[in-house]
């Protein structure tokens, strides 16, 4: 059998793979536990994803006209840390 790698969770009694695979008796198999995201990671994520917008976006990029835009949404920034949200004006 080839390895596959499957994503399973513990339910504090168990682990339980996350989607249905079907397993033979005594198939051998290797555990990684995977370390828990911590609120600075997903602040790291938060502002390298505004600096790929803002080189994506750049001002010798060609303009999009407001027709091009289907829906406002005002909250985008709104789940940003105060430091994610300073170091994404510096930009």
């Amino acid at each position: 059998m080839a390895t596959i790698t499957l994503r399973a969770h513990f339910d504090g009694e168990r682990i339980r793979l996350d989607e249905p695979f079907e397993l033979k008796l005594n198939t051998q198999l290797l555990v990684t536990v995977l370390p828990g995201k911590t609120d600075e990671e997903y602040e790291d994520w938060a502002l390298l994803s505004v600096q790929g917008l803002a080189y994506a976006y750049a001002d010798d990029e060609i303009d999009y006209p407001l027709s091009l835009i289907k829906e406002a949404n005002p909250d985008h920034y709104e789940g940003l840390s105060a430091k994610t949200e300073a170091k994404r004006k510096a930009l």
